[in-house]
Formats: structure tokens, sequence, C-alpha cells
């Protein structure tokens, strides 16, 4: 028997990214044991997984996990984080270890340069070059979300005018220059043909509510009152997902769902636009401005644009976005 670790800190989306690599190393290794290590904060993202055997959370000290880690002697440790603390941890491991390529360098040339050296490949075969050495292989069906049957959805969470299909829009992001404005959010939602649920989290309950109460009849606000895994029990059950460049993008992957994806700074050649497996592609349509040069001005995001004009999510076709999420959900 293998017994594997992998190393995955955060956040949501890039979790969420990982499931492939945990799916074929379960399946295309006899026996294999299958550990992952992540925040505390992280574990309901993968705590229904069946491909995962046990799941250690990092909480207030990397050398108390370190310590447990230890006393598994695992075979091989597979870094898909690849940042300052999971190195240490690697040396403390003292273990056979594969990395994945972060492209911090080619990352840099695009965002100060604009010279593009990003190789044509999603960040999910980056993470399978990590494994490399244990002989595995994608087997391209995607992403994997598992919502625990405690957290299966229910029809009384939503009003009854919400209950016979919906589109769900994702409004927040983990910076503001990756979030869809307000403005243009209600605009959109005002065109659509279904009601909508707006996604996101405590954080974005204040801008829900100002969009809800404009719309009252037609949006409801579930930011902030669901958990991870609830929220993603709405993902699945939408009919069609918009969405920043987030981690709801993802779950929104691993679900099949059709996902319109609103682009701000950041880029999809960085390798984390949504994954589908063949046949699914066409499910996905992305929205950016392609010719401003300006982006990306940063390969994660700022509080605020810095040409203070915004005009990478500012310029969107808000007329655009709803006929689009129109014709997906089959209402046109």
């Amino acid at each position: 028997m293998k017994k594997i670790l992998i190393i995955r800190f955060s956040s949501i989306g890039d979790i969420v990214l990982t499931t492939p690599v945990i799916r074929c190393l379960k399946k295309q290794i006899p026996d294999a044991e299958i550990h992952y290590c992540t925040k505390k904060q992280y574990e309901p993202v993968l705590s229904a997984n069946p491909y995962i055997n046990r799941i250690h959370c990092l909480e207030d000290s990397l050398m108390e996990l370190a310590s447990g880690l230890k006393k598994e002697k695992f075979d091989f440790v597979i870094d898909l984080h690849n940042n300052l603390r999971s190195a240490i941890l690697k040396i403390m491991l003292c273990r056979p270890v594969g990395s994945f390529p972060k492209l911090n360098f080619e990352k840099w040339l695009m965002v100060r340069f604009k010279i593009n050296r990003l190789p044509d490949i999603h960040i999910v075969d980056r993470y399978f070059k990590a494994a490399a050495r244990l002989n595995i292989s994608n087997d391209e069906q995607g992403l994997d979300y598992f919502i625990p049957e405690s957290d299966s959805y229910h029809s009384s969470w939503l009003p009854e005018s919400h209950q016979r299909g919906f589109i769900g829009f994702v409004i927040g992001g983990k910076h503001n220059t990756k979030i869809f404005p307000m403005g243009k959010v209600l605009a959109v939602c005002r065109l659509l043909d279904l009601p909508v649920v707006l996604l996101g989290g405590k954080e974005d309950r204040h801008n829900g509510e100002k969009i809800a109460n404009a719309l009252p009849e037609k949006v409801f606000n579930s930011c902030g009152i669901f958990s991870v895994n609830r929220s993603a029990a709405l993902v699945q059950q939408a009919s069609l997902i918009i969405t920043n460049d987030t981690g709801l993008m993802h779950m929104a992957a691993a679900f099949k769902k059709k996902i319109i994806s609103l682009w701000g700074n950041t880029i999809p050649e960085f390798g984390m636009y949504p994954y589908l497996p063949e046949g699914s592609t066409n499910n996905s349509v992305i929205f950016e401005i392609k010719d401003l040069n300006c982006r990306p001005c940063s390969k994660i995001g700022f509080d605020e644009c810095p040409k203070k004009h915004f005009n990478c999510m500012n310029l969107l076709d808000v007329s655009l976005i709803a006929e689009t999420a129109n014709k997906l959900a089959g209402l046109l």
C-alpha cells in the first residue's frame, strides 16, 4: 500500500482544482491511502470526498502539524501549494516529494511587461506534474465536489418563486479588482428571464441586500446565510452560474454547470479558467476586455484599480452578458 500526502492549504477554488489528482491517485494506484493537508477552515470542502482517507488540518502550529504527519510515514508527498509554509513542512517530513510549477516568473513577465511566456496549460494539468513519479494520468473527467448528506439541497431554502429554477450569480471575490461592480450586477439581473440567487460570503451580504431590495420579487440574497457546502448545493441546483474569477466558479465547474465567467484584472491565460471535461467545454463562456494595455495588472488582485478607471470590468457589456445567460439557460 502506498501512503500519499497531498498539501494544499488554501483556498476554496484552489482546493477544488486539486480534486482530479486526488481521484486519479485513488483509482489508479491499487490500495492507495490518500491523506490531505489543508487549513482547518477549508476542511468542509473535502469532508465528503470518498477518495480521501484522512484530512490533516493546519490550525495554529506548523510544528505541531508536522509532528503528527511524521508519524504517518508517508511514501510520497505531493505539494500542490508550493509556498514557504509547504516548503518548510516538506523539509520537516523528509519524504520523497513532488511539486507543481507555479510559473511565477512567467506571470511576472505578463503582469509587468505584457510579455506572454505562459504555457497553454490549465493549472489542473500542472498539478498532475507533481505526481509524475507515481505514474498516474489525468482521466479527463473534470473536477469533483461532494456535498455531505446533511447539507443536501432542500427547496425550503429558497422562496417559492425560485424553486422552479434560478440563475446563480456569484457577486464576491477575494480582491475588489476581480469583482463585477454591484451596479452592473443589478443591471444584468434586471435583464435575466429567470429568478436570481446571489451567492457569496458574509462579506458580500450588504451588497447583496442592496440588489435584492432593488428587485425584491426577482432576487434572493443567500450571501452569508449558508455554509460552504450548502452554497455548493445551491450552485448544483442552478440552471446557470454567472461568476467572477473566484472559488464558486470552480465549484460550478465541478458540477458541470453552464458558466459565464467575468474577468477583471486577472486573465484566463494564468490557467485557472473553468475546468470542464471534454464535451462540456461549450458550457463555459468567458467575458473579458482583451485589448486593455493595463491588463493583467496583477496575478492576484488589488483593493482598487491602479489606474482608477476599472475598465476591465466597467467595459463588460451588460446586455450581452444577460442575453448570453438567457440563451444558455434555454429560455430563448
